[in-house]
């Protein structure tokens, strides 16, 4: 019996009216219903602030450190930011619209019902995140790093990853058919629960070879 790939369940992200808040963020902060448009949080600590119903539009988030903080039913857009530190990060019923992030800590984060819009990330370091019912769209994922990860019914849609490390990560449902660009640098033996085409299995037969111990001679 053929077996059906589990599609992401999808956010359906609806905020309410929104109040303009021009202040910082602070250590435990606690966001509610708050709309952050172009606000220079470079250096920022917010370190388990809490953000519900809020939009990030626009915003510096170069260095911030957002260690374990909570984005719930809120929207990211146009954020950019180099060296951010959002380890242990939570993200539930999100979205993550047109990002640009360099080099950000997203290790042991958990994603539950996240949309990843547009954007480019370069070198973001997802090891041992959880990310169950993500969809990540039209977007590039440079260098991403999913070691030890677990994906559970992840789509990838009109993507680009390039140079991607899954050592050791756990897929259950992931969809990489919609990936146009896929190029695996490490841990294409922890593919198993992933589901590609067949021009992407082509595409990837040097790289099993190689992992086989497989010479090809014409």
């Amino acid at each position: 019996m053929k077996r059906t790939t589990k599609a992401p369940r999808r956010v359906e992200l609806r905020l309410p009216p929104l109040e303009p808040y021009e202040g910082g963020i602070a250590p435990d902060g606690d966001y509610d219903g708050l709309e952050l448009t172009g606000l220079d949080l470079a250096g920022a600590s917010g370190e388990g602030a809490r953000f519900l119903d809020c939009a990030v539009r626009e915003c510096a988030l170069d260095e911030a450190r957002l260690t374990g903080a909570r984005f719930l039913d809120s929207r990211l857009e146009a954020v950019r930011g180099v060296g951010t530190d959002l380890s242990r990060v939570q993200l539930r019923d999100a979205e993550l619209v047109d990002a640009r992030f360099g080099g950000t800590q997203f290790h042991g984060s958990v994603w539950e019902r996240v949309l990843v819009r547009g954007g480019k990330w370069d070198y973001p370091n997802l090891r041992s995140a959880t990310l169950r019912d993500v969809t990540f769209e039209g977007c590039v994922l440079v260098e991403p790093d999913f070691g030890g990860a677990k994906l559970e019914r992840v789509a990838f849609v009109d993507c680009e990853l390039i140079g991607a490390d899954f050592s050791g990560a756990k897929l259950t449902d992931a969809d990489l058919r919609g990936v146009r660009r896929l190029e695996i640098a490490r841990g294409v033996e922890s593919l198993a629960g992933a589901v590609i085409s067949s021009a992407q299995l082509l595409d990837l037969a040097p790289v099993l070879a190689a992992r086989l111990g497989v010479r090809v001679e014409d």
